[in-house]
């Protein structure tokens, strides 16, 4: 990539002054539901430029790396999790505690996406993942320049037929922040927020999980923090496990005994989830599900790797609590084979990771034949906020706030999104509407790898 960007600090989405290009067809905005599509497309200026040719064609790619800082504890919130490593020496959680200590000024950067047309419309988005701009960089751009934005179906597809490997990893969430950022685009073209192009909203305010990842999980901070996210209006919380196979008899108490305490602690009329991050083999998730079901969790999460199947069938036969997975699916085919294999209780398809809105839409689909639930995993939250808003709440009910991530994750947006009381609001301004905080932008730079 040239290094004189098309952008300029002026033209950088910013609270302060938002492009021009959003406000255009701002004349028609307060009637744009009721006004027939035709008659919206010629009443717009980009309608009447759109008519004559080229000026939603893609024209550039664009990736920008933002720095800055913000303040932290770094002897708080450092809880770790059981990982698959977890059953070598090297790689064991310790036993962990909250420690009081001095805030300290913790650098930070996020990576966002344009995408720029000829007529002068730029969509913007993320953050995104740093692998998964390397791939927008080098494989997907030269590909999409001059392809028409509003050809969702296409683009997707010939993304996903663009290369061998692009069924999943880091080729799948290249597709996804590509996707999320064109959705950006066409609600800014449209002026409308992304929610309205997928059929909704279907109710005043989306409900959200608290995930605890993070948390200490000593007896007194748990029962600490889990009451006071009671008390915030949390009625679903999710926990970590901190130990595995590895940790012996010992670390199979300690996983029990966080059940308990929650259930104890919490009473009966608030959901427990749990969470083990693959780091467990299905002995060792029979075991632990035994002896915890008569404390009713709402699910047990990632108990192995997402492609043993078998594991998560013979698991869902085995006990009575659901069991959910799905962060690390790529497709609608893969959940395909969960369901269509007994598998699973509830998906948890990603969509910065599994295909982004579009192919979370569909995903959505299938687990609605099988009447299932989708519920969101919470690496990010702009886009799938949108899709549950949007959806039928049997079948997107919930979405997931990962508490501590959260609180730096977004530092450079200047409206990150936050649930009150338990619940996210519905999301104004064209696209996401995300506009970045300036005054909190140290650095920025344009990523050519």
């Amino acid at each position: 990539m040239q290094q004189h960007s098309r952008y300029a600090a002026s033209r950088f989405p910013s609270s302060a002054a938002m492009s021009r290009r959003q406000l255009l067809g701002g004349l028609v905005a307060s009637a744009i539901l009721a006004t027939p599509f035709r008659t919206l497309l010629a009443q717009s200026p980009l309608g009447t430029e759109a008519r004559r040719g080229d000026t939603l064609k893609i024209t550039d790619l664009e990736l920008i790396q933002v720095k800055g800082h913000y303040d932290a504890t770094p002897t708080v919130d450092n809880q770790p999790e059981v990982t698959p490593l977890a059953i070598y020496d090297g790689y064991k959680a310790k036993v962990y505690e909250d420690k009081s200590g001095p805030s300290k000024q913790i650098e930070t950067s996020a990576i966002y996406l344009y995408i720029h047309t000829a007529g002068g419309l730029d969509g913007f988005y993320g953050p995104i993942d740093r692998e998964a701009a390397f791939v927008v960089r080098e494989q997907l751009r030269p590909f999409l320049i001059g392809k028409d934005v509003l050809a969702g179906e296409e683009l997707w597809d010939q993304m996903y037929r663009s290369n061998r490997h692009s069924r999943d990893g880091i080729f799948m969430m290249a597709i996804s922040a590509v996707d999320n950022t064109l959705w950006d685009l066409r609600g800014r073209y449209y002026n409308v927020p992304v929610y309205r192009l997928l059929g909704g909203p279907t109710r005043e305010s989306v409900e959200a999980y608290s995930s605890t990842l993070g948390f200490s999980l000593q007896p007194d901070a748990v029962r600490k923090r889990c009451l006071a996210l009671k008390n915030e209006g949390f009625r679903n919380q999710k926990w970590f496990m901190g130990y595995g196979p590895g940790d012996g008899p010992e670390g199979m108490r300690r996983n029990v005994e966080l059940v308990r305490i929650l259930r104890e602690t919490l009473g009966d009329d608030v959901e427990i989830m749990f969470d083990s991050f693959s780091g467990w083999d299905l002995t060792y998730a029979l075991e632990w599900a035994h002896q915890v079901e008569r404390y009713r969790p709402r699910w047990m999460e990632e108990s192995t790797h997402p492609e043993k199947i078998e594991t998560f069938s013979t698991l869902r036969r085995s006990t009575s609590i659901p069991i959910a997975s799905g962060e690390h699916f790529y497709g609608r085919w893969e959940v395909e084979r969960y369901l269509n294999a007994g598998g699973l209780s509830v998906v948890q398809a990603d969509p910065e990771w599994c295909g982004g809105i579009s192919e979370l839409l569909k995903i959505g689909t299938i687990a609605s034949v099988h009447d299932v639930p989708v519920i969101p995993h919470g690496h990010s939250l702009h886009a799938a906020l949108h899709v549950i808003l949007s959806q039928s709440p049997m079948t997107f009910p919930l979405a997931e706030y990962l508490v501590i991530k959260m609180r730096s994750y977004y530092h450079f947006e200047a409206n990150p999104p936050v649930p009150v009381r338990a619940h996210f609001s519905v999301p104004k301004g064209p696209g996401f509407g995300i506009t970045l905080d300036e005054g909190k932008v140290e650095s920025r730079k344009v990523l050519a790898f």
